[in-house]
């Protein structure tokens, strides 16, 4: 009996192992054929933002670490004058400090030492960019790469670890330099004379710090390329296993293969350690609970307010002691502002129906205001439904400013210059070739996605007067701004 089991088992088996093998054929296949749709353009595109950032940050902190010499050089002289060997104790050490960073910076020394904390600087989205492409390196036999791509690929990942470590360098500058701040404050303030230079580093370390944010927001904003190849790699079931073992989160917990065991998270405090923490601080009993939600109310409230005044900082000591200006940080380009709008005219005696059609581009010079230029094509619709056809009647150039006002409410001025072609109907040198617009009002500005917002703009012409034939003095436009 035993006999008949074993051989239908071992039937069984062989049977089997056919199937499973082409099954497993099979996964592997469908596997590979997902890999290989990822596009070729997402490889490129992440070592040229790599690089892009990596020179960024490098050209920014070298400005910063020249600044910090600078003052701290200029402190150093005038100290000298009051007390020559304070002077000496207080910043030879740190100017010396100062130019072995920006020897690191342009690798002429070795590496910054950071610490672990620091080991991921550039968030989740690089630490998945990086992932990413570290898994199809190593998938050769799944993308059957050709000698091109891999070489690419071998390119695009030390792009990413030279970026890794750039920022790992430029926290670590940014550690030093609050920390430098710090004891600059304590050390002069026994001295007179200092408070304009201390505010000025004060100044840099903040916009430094905020030039890198904006520099990292840039480079989190996902191109076409790499939204696709994200998707299709998501879909994989050994990317994600991939992800589980080398990803920023699993380095952090030490998770090998998703598993968190105890042993795994060594170091970290229990909840019952908590409690029992603040049970030996406190004491026991209701009285010693309400005592921390108290406590633990107005700590809330307290960094809520500070969060309103600046969402932008990641840590309490980079709070500025100034107003900041908000657009300091930001680049020519990204203080541009495009747009286009709409505006009809009806018909008159000498004028059929029209529909300007208006293009334009504001610089913003200040958060609440903006100025710029523009330029429009008026179309003509005919004279009515039973009359409509297109024909041109003239053009525009523009000029504007917009100042805000309260909540969404702006107010818009502007000066325009409109060219029209002949009127048939008018003696010659009656009608005016280019005629002025002096325009004033009101525009109300919504919201309609992340990156478009609406606008509407009641405006009067007070040039109106001055056209011949006479126009409507209100102008109502509509369009949108990205």
């Amino acid at each position: 009996m035993k006999l008949i089991h074993t051989a239908i088992f071992l039937f069984c088996c062989f049977s089997l192992q056919p199937i499973l093998a082409q099954d497993i054929l099979a996964k592997k296949d469908s596997v590979a054929a997902k890999v290989q749709q990822v596009p070729e353009k997402f490889i490129s595109t992440a070592k040229s933002k790599a690089d892009k950032l990596n020179k960024q940050v490098t050209a920014r902190t070298d400005k910063a670490l020249k600044r910090f010499l600078k003052e701290e050089q200029a402190m150093q002289k005038k100290l000298a004058k009051i007390d020559s060997v304070a002077a000496k104790n207080i910043f030879t050490r740190s100017i010396d400090s100062l130019g072995n960073l920006q020897a690191r910076l342009k690798g002429k020394l070795g590496k910054v030492k950071v610490p672990s904390m620091l080991s991921q600087p550039g968030g989740p989205y690089l630490d998945s960019l990086q992932n990413s492409l570290a898994f199809l390196k190593g998938s050769n036999d799944l993308l059957k790469q050709s000698k091109g791509i891999t070489d690419k690929l071998g390119n695009a990942t030390k792009s990413m670890d030279a970026l890794k470590d750039k920022l790992q360098q430029a926290e670590a500058i940014k550690s030093f330099i609050r920390e430098r701040k710090q004891q600059l404050k304590e050390q002069l303030s026994q001295y007179t004379g200092f408070t304009k230079d201390l505010q000025k580093m004060n100044k840099e370390a903040y916009y430094y710090a905020q030039q890198l944010k904006e520099y990292k927001e840039v480079f989190k904003d996902k191109r076409k390329a790499e939204q696709k190849a994200m998707e299709i790699i998501k879909k994989v079931p050994a990317f994600n296993d991939f992800m589980q073992k080398h990803s920023q989160i699993a380095g952090l917990f030490n998770l090998q293969g998703g598993s968190a065991n105890p042993q795994d998270l060594a170091g970290l405090q229990t909840r019952s350690q908590v409690e029992q923490l603040i049970q030996q601080r406190l004491g026991g009993g209701p009285n010693a609970g309400a005592a921390v939600g108290q406590q633990m109310a107005e700590a809330r409230s307290r960094i809520n307010e500070l969060k309103s005044k600046f969402p932008d900082l990641d840590n309490a000591a980079d709070m500025p002691n100034f107003k900041p200006k908000e657009l300091k940080t930001k680049s020519f380009l990204q203080r541009l502002e495009f747009g286009s709008n709409i505006q009809f005219q009806r018909s008159t005696k000498f004028f059929p129906t029209t529909s300007d059609l208006a293009g334009q581009v504001a610089y913003k010079f200040h958060k609440n205001g903006s100025a710029g230029i523009g330029a429009s094509y008026k179309l003509g619709l005919g004279t009515g439904f039973n009359d409509i056809h297109f024909s041109g009647q003239g053009a525009s150039i523009r000029s504007f400013i917009d100042w805000k006002l309260k909540g969404t409410f702006y107010l818009n001025g502007g000066y325009e210059q409109n060219y029209q072609p002949d009127i048939a109907s008018l003696p010659d040198g009656i009608g005016q070739s280019w005629t002025p617009s002096g325009l004033i009002g009101i525009s109300k500005k919504y919201k309609i996605n992340s990156k478009l917002k609406g606008n509407m703009m009641v405006l009067f012409d007070f040039l109106y007067n001055q056209h011949v034939p006479r126009t409507d003095p209100i102008k109502v436009r509509m369009g949108y701004n990205f």
